[in-house]
């Protein structure tokens, strides 16, 4: 199947033609934010609740592990399937769907009785929870102009950031002193933002299209089975995910409507861009997980006395996120994705110096961190918006987010790994070692980089523009 033949089977859908602008643009943009922060504090939250989750079951580590790898696995797939639906159902009715899957999936959470249950509920939440940030950034690109779109973009990612950062503050005082089952009341509250959306969002008219269910179902299996392999080092989850892979890739040249647009693959700034994203997203998501061990193992913080030093780093992310979608706004991508990615490189380096002599020196550093995650990302988010044609908006923004989740949990289970392979070294050398090791995803951030704005001089404007114009 042709990427011609794949934009020709996606000519009818919601992204096609939008012709109103977003009603009250600012208290959406601040709703999804707020929405965005629940999400994602409620993804972090659960680390810090396992070992008390164990010991009220009565199971084993390996088996309180699955709160959080099975709903990485629900949370990347529904990402991805609720940005492909976008395409011809209402983006209104999508996230309401999801809101209430979330949402009320954490009020049957917070009676758990028993770990079966309490593994349901969280693969329930994560198939919610893959709504809001999905669906807001195709939004926000199918409704507002490219001239401002750049700062919803940064609102968007500030927001990731603040969740981030909050998620170890609030996780670890909520399981400190209520009780784990207490964080699921967090996420409830996302209900209450289910009468705004309701009134705010527009009101989109459904559009013929086909949802590619055997697809969806070959991509998730075959990305369960490669994150169970990493996670747990599973040959049998391996062979079955490559497997599945293949039968996706098989299925997706084939079928009239893919899950994924074929054409999507043969994009080459794209696919550059993408891995930009997908580089940052590594060294930031490692660095989550390294942080409060580091804090807690070398310098003996407490969980939640972690997430206080973890937390400025996120909250001057929140301070920029304005003035950086100004400067997209007003001057474009290609300065924020030349410098970026070296103040990416600059953390992991600093890290690798640093982050095992002084607690002051992780803060600092985590600040250099964040900002740079959320200055590119937001860049990253916005470039691929203005440069796929409407008809590939939902499925390439949903891939983008399956590949930055994937490799979120890619390098959590590596830099798990790798603490595990150098027991036989101080802490602070084995901490200096895997930083060493993000730095190589930093220097290919920076290739990349300039791969893409290489290439983009030479690319004609109505090419790369073709998406933002309408």
């Amino acid at each position: 199947m042709t990427s011609s033949q794949a934009s020709e089977g996606d000519s009818e859908h919601l992204a096609a033609a939008p012709q109103a602008a977003l009603p009250r643009e600012g208290l959406l943009t601040l709703l999804f934010s707020v929405a965005v922060v629940l999400v994602i504090m409620n993804t972090a939250m659960f680390n810090l609740a396992l070992p008390d989750v164990t010991e009220t079951f009565g199971i084993t580590a390996a088996s309180a592990s699955w709160i959080v790898t099975g709903y990485s696995i629900m949370f990347s797939i529904a990402s991805i399937t609720y940005s492909r639906l976008s395409d011809f159902v209402p983006i209104r009715r999508l996230l309401v769907i999801g809101l209430l899957t979330l949402g009320l999936a954490a009020v049957a959470g917070f009676f758990s009785t028993n770990f079966i249950f309490l593994l349901i509920v969280r693969i329930l939440q994560a198939s919610g929870a893959g709504a809001v940030m999905s669906l807001s950034l195709v939004l926000f690109t199918r409704y507002i102009p490219q001239a401002r779109r750049g700062k919803a973009m940064a609102t968007i990612m500030s927001a990731v950031s603040l969740g981030l950062g909050l998620g170890p503050v609030a996780g670890g005082s909520i399981v400190e002193y209520l009780g784990w089952t207490w964080l699921f009341a967090v996420t409830a509250a996302v209900l209450l933002l289910v009468p705004l959306f309701l009134i705010l969002l527009p009101k989109e008219i459904p559009a013929r299209g086909s949802f590619d269910i055997l697809g969806g179902i070959f991509l998730g299996v075959g990305t369960t089975g490669l994150l169970l392999f990493l996670t747990s080092g599973l040959w049998v989850a391996l062979v079955a995910g490559i497997a599945a892979i293949a039968l996706f890739v098989g299925r997706i040249r084939t079928t009239p409507d893919p899950f994924v647009l074929p054409a999507l693959f043969s994009n080459r700034p794209y696919l550059v861009l993408a891995l930009i994203g997908v580089a940052s997203y590594l060294c930031s998501f490692a660095t989550l997980f390294l942080l409060p061990q580091i804090l807690t193992h070398r310098f003996g913080f407490s969980a939640s006395h972690a997430g206080l030093v973890i937390f400025p780093g996120s909250l001057l992310a929140i301070f920029v996120s304005r003035a950086v979608g100004r400067i997209i706004d007003r001057y474009g991508n290609a300065g924020i994705l030349r410098l970026a990615p070296f103040l990416v490189l600059a953390a992991t380096v600093l890290f690798a110096l640093f982050a095992g002599q002084s607690w002051v020196a992780v803060m600092l550093v985590y600040m250099i961190m964040s900002l740079s995650f959320t200055v590119l990302s937001s860049s990253v988010s916005n470039e691929i918006s203005r440069i796929l044609p409407a008809s590939q908006i939902g499925s390439g923004m949903g891939l983008f987010q399956l590949l930055q989740f994937f490799s979120g949990a890619f390098s959590v289970a590596m830099a798990a790994s790798a603490l595990e392979w150098q027991r036989s070294l101080s802490l602070q050398a084995a901490y200096s070692n895997i930083y060493w090791g993000l730095s190589i995803a930093a220097i290919i951030a920076i290739v990349s980089a300039f791969i893409y704005l290489r290439s983009s001089q030479s690319r004609p404007q109505a090419d790369v523009t073709e998406a933002a114009d309408y």
